[in-house]
Formats: C-alpha cells, structure tokens, sequence
C-alpha cells in the first residue's frame, strides 16, 4: 500500500511540474521555438499575448513545432529555470517578453551559448544596468515616445482638454510613454489653437490591477478628467473598470485593447509580434543579429494607433497619416529623456499636475 502511495504521489507531482509550465503548439516532444512568458499568462491581451501571436505566426506559416513556458514565480530564479526547460525541450530560439528578464537572459546566455534569445524592452546585465548583449542575444526596444505622442496628438484632435496618464512602475519604457503623450497632446493644441490643456500624472508603482488605481482613475473622472492613458500592464484593467463606470474614455497600451471594453477609445501599440516575427525570420535566414540593441519606431512600422478600432470623433486617417510620417521621416522629433520629470513638460499650453 506504501509503494502504490509513493507511486501515486510522484505521478501527481509530475502533472503538477508539466501544468506549471503550459504549452502550445506542436504535435512533437521537441520544440523549436519557445517563449517564457513574465508575471502575466499568454493571454493577457498585452505584453505576453502580442509576443506570443508574432512567435506563432512565424512557427505557423513555416511548421516549425513552438511552445511557451509560464514561470512559477516572480523572480530570476525562476525565470531561469524555465528557460533551462525551454532549453531541454529543444528550443533553438527563446523569446523573453520584458524588462523582468534581463538580469535572467544574463545568465542564460552564457549557460545556453548555443541557443538565440530575443529579449523585448531589455537588454542583458548584471543588476548594474550595464549592458551585457553576446552574439547569441537579440535586444529589442521600442520608441514608447513616439507611439505615447501619437495616443496624444489623437486625443486633442478629438477634442479632449482635460487629460490624464496612469503609468504602472516608472520604467524607461512605461516614462517614455507618458512623456511623448505630452508632447503629441500640445502639438496638437498648437495646431488647433487651444490655449489650454490639463494633464494629471501618477505612477501606481506595480502593473497589477488593484482598488487603489481603479479608485484613482474614477476620482479623475468624477473630478472631469475625458480620457486617462493607461501605460500600467494588468492595472490598465483598473482604469478601465473605472472608465466604463464613469462612461469615459480611455486609452489602451502596447496591443489594441479596444476589444476589451467599450471604454477604449484608441492604443498607442509597440509591434511587438512583428519584432519578435522578424527576429525568428533572421534567425531562420542565418541573418541573426546577436549582439545588436534595436529600437524601433514609426521609420519601419514599429509603433502606431489601430486606425481600425480608434473611436475618437474629429481624428480622421488622413490626420493620423500625415503625423506618422512626419515622425517617421525625423521631422518630428520626441523628447525621451527619461531623466526629466513629468512636470518638466509644462508650458504655456500643457500644465502638467504630477499627483502623488
């Protein structure tokens, strides 16, 4: 009877380990393409969910068997276990979806020499922020700040004056968004002769959803508050609790968004699958480029607004075609310096009211 316990017990144990790692893809034990998703799940309509579709549309079109690993927790540690699995599954590419992966991928690519890593909004270091990027890693950034402005530029045109940003922990990607939403909302002030613009600015901190942000957003919306651009992961949903509450608007982040509420209006989007897709494409040309940091913004379709779905009354296409180009093409140019703070922006047109 002891025997037949220990051997249920390690069964259990073993289909407990396979389901903390949740996989996709594939009808073999081996798996080329892999992707270890961060604190979020595959299908958080975000950050995890616009680098999975690009790593499946890439595995898709060409049958290449894929997968994707889920961590057991928060913390380097774990972050590097799953991609040891990755690694013993077969994975001749990892994708790593975020910052949380930095200090990880530093370790992993030394430990995996043979293996690619693409990294998304982070490159390889230490814990001194001191980059580290070998041949067999690739480092994908975005210009948060010309996608932000165009979030920006899109609700002034629509007529809205009276703004609001909530950023989820104020890292270079999350500020840089907050300080091109600034910057797009008084140049279209300018263009349109408005004398005045309001924007409230707060930072929760963490990208969870929690009470506290959705209680913040509905006292900006009770308080007058038209649209809030929520730069937050998982505590976007807390504005948009408190938005469809209010029947206000807000303005979603990294993927379009508007599918989950009606509250969305528009969503300053990082093309994060055709980042991902064209980095697999490289790999599979004998093209990689290791060792590179990239950012990429409007000059090759890196960022944009979902014309598409974009509800917003007075901002037509061809308004959004013509600022697109002036940003791809350098005339626009858009302040990034995450050094500055938000109340830095303020000017006769924008008064920046940073709340604590």
């Amino acid at each position: 009877m002891k025997k037949l316990l220990v051997t249920l017990l390690m069964f259990a144990m073993i289909f407990t380990m396979a389901g903390t790692f949740a996989a996709c893809g594939g009808g073999s034990d081996t798996y080329e393409l892999a992707l270890v998703t961060d604190v979020g799940t595959i299908d958080d309509k975000s950050f995890n969910q616009g680098a999975w579709e690009g790593l499946v549309q890439y595995a898709e079109e060409n049958n290449i068997t894929h997968k994707y690993y889920q961590p057991t927790e928060k913390s380097t540690e774990a972050y590097v276990e799953a991609i040891g699995l990755a690694v013993d599954g077969g994975a001749k590419v990892i994708v790593c979806p975020g910052f949380l992966f930095e200090p990880a991928v530093f370790e992993a690519q030394d430990l995996y020499p043979e293996t690619k890593f693409i990294i998304l909004d982070g490159y390889p270091h230490s814990g001194d922020y001191a980059p580290v990027v070998k041949d067999n890693v690739y480092s994908i950034f975005f210009k948060e700040e010309q996608a932000g402005y165009l979030a920006g530029y899109a609700a002034v045109k629509g007529g809205f004056t009276k703004l609001g940003f909530v950023g989820g922990m104020a890292v270079p990607a999350v500020v840089k968004f907050g300080y091109g939403f600034i910057q797009g909302a008084e140049m279209a002030a300018t263009e349109m002769g408005v004398k005045s613009l309001e924007v409230k600015y707060h930072y929760t901190g963490g990208f969870a959803p929690t009470p506290e942000a959705e209680t913040l957003a509905a006292s900006w919306y009770n308080a007058g508050t038209e649209v809030i651009f929520a730069a937050a992961g998982g505590a976007g949903n807390s504005v948009m609790a408190a938005a469809e509450a209010a029947g206000k608007g807000m303005i979603g982040v990294d993927v379009d968004q508007s599918s989950q509420s009606d509250s969305v209006i528009t969503s300053a989007m990082k093309a994060l699958g055709v980042g991902v897709y064209d980095g697999l494409k490289a790999f599979y040309d004998d093209t990689f480029p290791g060792g590179e940091i990239v950012y990429l913004g409007a000059d090759v379709d890196g960022i944009g607004l979902p014309m598409d779905s974009t509800k917003i009354d007075g901002f037509t296409q061809a308004d959004y075609d013509a600022v697109y180009a002036k940003l791809a093409d350098g005339t626009i140019k858009v302040i990034d310096d995450t050094t500055k703070m938000p109340t830095d922006f303020n000017s006769s047109i924008v008064k920046v009211i940073e709340v604590k």
